[in-house]
């Protein structure tokens, strides 16, 4: 079954970030808690949580049931003309535990696109007040989707040269540090008058390769952004609920933005939806008896009934203190490994936020296409558990149902491996 699996896999589908030529998808059957299970009858802990989505395990019996009510109720409407109960419990829940100055949700079907959303959102903003502002500040190293405004506004390099002459322009930025501020708010003072909108991810640049900057100095630069009229962007999208040990990145920032963008753990990993939300103020700008003043965007599943409420049920699991306590207990269990993870010969730059634990592999030049990543890949899932590294950094991001055992496989697999490679 594995092998036939395997054949008819590669007979009709194209997989995403992957040369088909070269590569080997493996065939997964089913999911349970943190495990997953091949068609071989292999198991493997997912201590990436599926590409950072996975908040509470796989399969979790509570968002199933309530995917499962929802579909016998409403599975679909078009939500340009019409509403539907759980699109407006969603976003009255979600709005109670972001920062105070959000106040109306934008509904799209994933991070890509809710980049695009806010993106739009800041450039249409500034033309409604008569503004001719179509400049953009972001992160160097940055990661905001693959659609051609989010990969815009994301670094630049060999897996966007194709499209290089098509991307907007953006003034890239580095990661705010103590030591760079005053020259960050020179640069800003340089190109404030033409910029729209600033978009960073807060506190960790994931895809970048897990870099992490402080709170401290982030805050700082939105406050200055703030000064000069320019809109802030938090994409959340992997950092929110709960990664960096808070609800959101937000909860340890003394500024808050203009929009926010989530997606990945909205849903608890069950399907895709997206989410932008914004400030009051921005939201008048297109309030508007002239039509043309509406925002012209949307998506054919907007608002899907089904996925509401599997992020209905994925924030009353968030929210108990069950899980609460879950998250903090995994941040102290990755603080207890650091000391002996920092120990191993082929490790450096160890780095922690939260729930997300990172470092690099000792190869020489840090890039997403180094190919130790490979090498790495293939030794982890040899012990049993699922570590993708980018390029040579290696980071684990579990659900918040691991079990302390589950975890100490992690740390042993990671063990063995650094002293089985060199």
């Amino acid at each position: 079954m594995f092998d036939e699996l395997i054949a008819r896999d590669r007979a009709v589908n194209w997989h995403p970030y992957s040369q088909m030529k070269t590569s080997q998808h493996i065939p997964i059957l089913s999911g349970k808690g943190v495990q997953l299970y091949d068609a071989n009858g292999n198991s493997y802990i997912d201590a990436v949580s599926s590409w950072w989505v996975t908040l509470h395990g796989h399969a979790h019996p509570y968002i199933a049931q309530k995917v499962f009510e929802q579909l016998q109720r409403l599975e679909q409407v078009i939500f340009a003309g019409f509403t539907h109960q759980p699109a407006i419990e969603l976003s009255e829940r979600l709005l109670a535990i972001l920062p105070a100055n959000q106040q109306k949700i934008f509904y799209s079907d994933n991070g890509s696109t809710a980049v695009e959303v806010a993106l739009k959102m800041c450039i249409q903003y500034a033309h409604q007040q008569g503004d001719k502002k179509n400049k953009i500040i972001a992160f160097k190293h940055g990661y905001h989707g693959d659609t051609f405004g989010a990969m815009s506004v994301s670094e630049r390099g060999l897996w966007t040269a194709p499209f290089q002459d098509l991307l907007f322009e953006v003034i890239f930025i580095d990661a705010p540090h103590s030591s760079n501020l005053k020259e960050t708010f020179q640069i800003i003072d340089q190109h404030a008058d033409d910029v729209a909108c600033f978009i960073y991810e807060p506190l960790v640049q994931g895809a970048g390769g897990m870099l992490m900057h402080q709170a401290a100095d982030l805050s700082a630069l939105m406050a200055y952004c703030k000064s000069k009229g320019i809109l802030l962007i938090q994409d959340e999208v992997f950092v929110g609920f709960g990664r960096t040990g808070t609800l959101f990145a937000a909860n340890q920032l003394t500024e808050s933005p203009d929009i926010m963008c989530f997606s990945k753990g909205l849903t608890g990993g069950t399907m895709p939806m997206g989410i932008t939300s914004c400030t009051e103020e921005l939201y008048q700008a297109f309030y508007s008896d002239e039509k043309m003043k509406a925002f012209f965007h949307g998506h054919s599943f907007t608002a899907s009934p089904i996925a509401c409420a599997a992020s209905l049920a994925s924030l009353d699991l968030l929210l108990q203190q069950d899980t609460l306590d879950s998250i903090q207990r995994i941040v102290r269990s990755h603080q207890d490994f650091i000391k002996e993870l920092s120990a191993l010969k082929v490790v450096e730059h160890v780095r922690q936020c939260g729930t997300i634990l990172a470092f690099d592999w000792k190869v020489g030049e840090t890039s997403y296409f180094n190919k130790i990543q490979e090498q790495l890949y293939a030794a982890f899932l040899a012990e049993g558990v699922i570590l993708r590294p980018l390029g040579n950094t290696v980071y684990i991001l579990p659900p918040y149902c691991i079990s302390d055992q589950e975890l100490q496989e992690v740390y042993q697999a990671i063990k063995k491996v650094a002293n089985s490679i060199y």
